[in-house]
């Protein structure tokens, strides 16, 4: 399988921030297939292939997630804390991209697993550069987990 088939999944409610990050995943021209939920109880049932999300064809794990931190229903910590205890899961990289830059966060993420944190920058151009930056490291030089064996 070609590393672009892989999929890249977008944890996102503010649907005019998840616009953004789509239109900028397209000028960074990440050729991944994208998939995105709008809360952190939609993460986790998308993640451990709970319904509506079991059909693994039309939902396949990803190779990336971008995480935001102030989610309804679950927040990112809790979506993070979740994954991190599941076999298999806890090897999917974790991008956290918010709005925050407070220290007491940043470093709560990283306890529960985030393996990078990225604040969302305010204007388009400068989030394009910074997806760019995410697909050169993530999605081309980085290699991924085997995300099927326990």
């Amino acid at each position: 399988m070609n590393p672009s088939d892989y999929t890249v999944l977008i944890v996102e409610d503010d649907p005019f921030d998840l616009k953004l990050i789509q239109r900028a995943i397209d000028k960074a021209r990440i050729v991944n297939p994208v998939q995105s939920v709008e809360d952190g109880a939609a993460a986790i049932a998308y993640l451990t292939g709970e319904s509506p999300y079991e059909n693994r064809a039309e939902y396949p794990l990803p190779v990336l997630i971008l995480l935001d931190l102030k989610l309804p229903k679950k927040n990112g910590f809790e979506v993070l804390q979740r994954l991190r205890a599941q076999p298999g899961l806890s090897r999917v990289p974790v991008v956290v991209l918010t709005s925050s830059a407070e220290t007491p966060g940043i470093n709560k993420a990283y306890d529960l697993g985030a393996n990078s944190y990225l604040v969302k920058p305010v204007d388009s151009d400068s989030l394009v550069d910074l997806l760019k930056t995410v697909k050169l490291y993530w999605l081309v030089t980085n290699t991924t987990p085997d995300l099927e064996a326990n």
